[in-house]
């Protein structure tokens, strides 16, 4: 009997996630974080009841996003008033505030129900990895990055290179026909 009361006390218990956002997209992050903020990852979930979970996300300032969208994504936001109606490029916000992308593709995921704000304000967001510690005592589980960031290559060991495939070897007067080449380049240029 115990056991069950266990299981129930833990199915409906609020849990804190983290969730490390550098290098991820913004809008396929903002649906994981969504799922968990709504409490869909849960057996017990219902749209009408608030049920959701925690979610702390650190890293906002190293999102990504593809292509040339930091330049042409745009942001509305409206005052209520006349006039009050402003466009803010992606990079621009990102700038100013460097959550508030994440929070904005987090707000436009949600459902626009009564529920949202409240939803909104279980959703933490840091900058960078320095999260309070009364706040990451609390953290118990990790959401998975949506997209796998690759290793700088200073990350691998000399071993590793020298295991990876290599498709040509270079010839060993490489460096200085490139030079001279370049050289060449410069003068023709110069008679121009």
């Amino acid at each position: 009997m115990a056991n069950n009361r266990v299981l129930q006390w833990a199915t409906f218990a609020r849990t804190w996630w983290i969730f490390d956002a550098n290098h991820q997209c913004h809008i396929k992050s903002a649906k994981r974080i969504a799922l968990y903020l709504q409490g869909k990852h849960k057996p017990i979930y219902h749209p009408l009841s608030d049920i959701g979970d925690h979610v702390v996300v650190i890293n906002t300032a190293g999102i990504s996003m593809r292509n040339d969208f930091w330049r042409k994504w745009k942001y509305n936001h409206h005052t209520g008033y006349a006039g009050g109606h402003s466009v803010t490029s992606a990079w621009r916000l990102h700038e100013l505030d460097q959550t508030k992308v994440v929070e904005k593709s987090v707000y436009a995921t949600l459902p626009g129900n009564l529920l949202r704000r409240r939803m909104m304000r279980r959703l933490h967001l840091f900058t960078d990895d320095n999260v309070p510690d009364d706040i990451l005592q609390n953290v118990t589980d990790q959401i998975r990055q949506v997209t796998v960031v690759p290793r700088l290559i200073q990350e691998y060991t000399q071993e590793e290179l020298d295991a990876m495939p290599k498709l040509f070897d270079w010839p060993d007067d490489y460096e200085i026909e490139f030079k001279r080449r370049k050289e060449d380049d410069e003068i023709k240029k110069y008679l121009k």
